[in-house]
């Protein structure tokens, strides 16, 4: 199985039903919407696919699935660590989401205003904590590197999550800032930005 959901649930919950050796992690970089049923529009940065096995070893099926991937056109590549590389994504995603979906606003104004623009940052120093905490090892310039990705998305670049918070219907909010909130009690840190973002939006 090789979910490609935003978060860092999806991999724990599917190794908990089948078993390590039927999971492999993986994760799309895309910024996309629903136009209408069977109309999807992407918008901002060529979207990607990494995958990886969940020890990081370079197994048969890992570069098979890479080259099936690659052959239908699918930009993807193994990560060297699959979970720096899910919980990157989750640093960005989770931060990106959860201060737009409270301003209601597209990228160009979260990161221009100076006040979303540092709550934002707060919120990805957060996840930087909780990761190195449950022992991810993330570099040490990866929100330096987020909030350059931020920085390069369109003006009017919005998450699914914000959108979907904005139009009243189910969301990825418990498994974005409700997962921070929910690993941090697990992990004895605190993570105020999360925790008002995630108590506000559930509201």
């Amino acid at each position: 199985m090789l979910p490609l959901q935003n978060g860092v649930d999806a991999v724990p919950q599917l190794v908990n039903e089948l078993g390590p050796k039927n999971v492999v992690g993986g994760l799309c970089r895309i910024v996309s919407f629903v136009v209408e049923p069977g109309h999807i529009r992407h918008a901002g940065f060529a979207p990607t696919i990494i995958i990886g096995e969940l020890d990081n070893s370079r197994t048969e099926r890992i570069v098979k699935i890479e080259e099936v991937f690659n052959h239908a056109g699918l930009d993807t590549t193994i990560a060297a660590d699959i979970q720096v590389a899910l919980w990157t994504k989750f640093l960005f995603i989770a931060s990106f989401s959860g201060v737009g979906a409270l301003a209601n606003a597209p990228a160009g104004v979260v990161r221009s205003d100076p006040a979303w623009r540092a709550q934002m940052l707060s919120a990805m120093k957060e996840i930087y904590a909780l990761a190195r905490a449950r022992g991810v090892k993330l570099p040490p310039d990866s929100v330096d590197k987020v909030m350059a990705a931020v920085d390069g998305l369109p003006d009017d670049a919005t998450s699914s999550m914000q959108r979907d918070i904005a139009a009243g219907k189910p969301s990825e909010l418990e498994s974005q800032n409700g997962a921070v909130v929910r690993m941090a009690t697990e992990s004895r840190i605190e993570v105020p930005t999360h925790t008002l973002i995630y108590q506000t939006l559930r509201s």
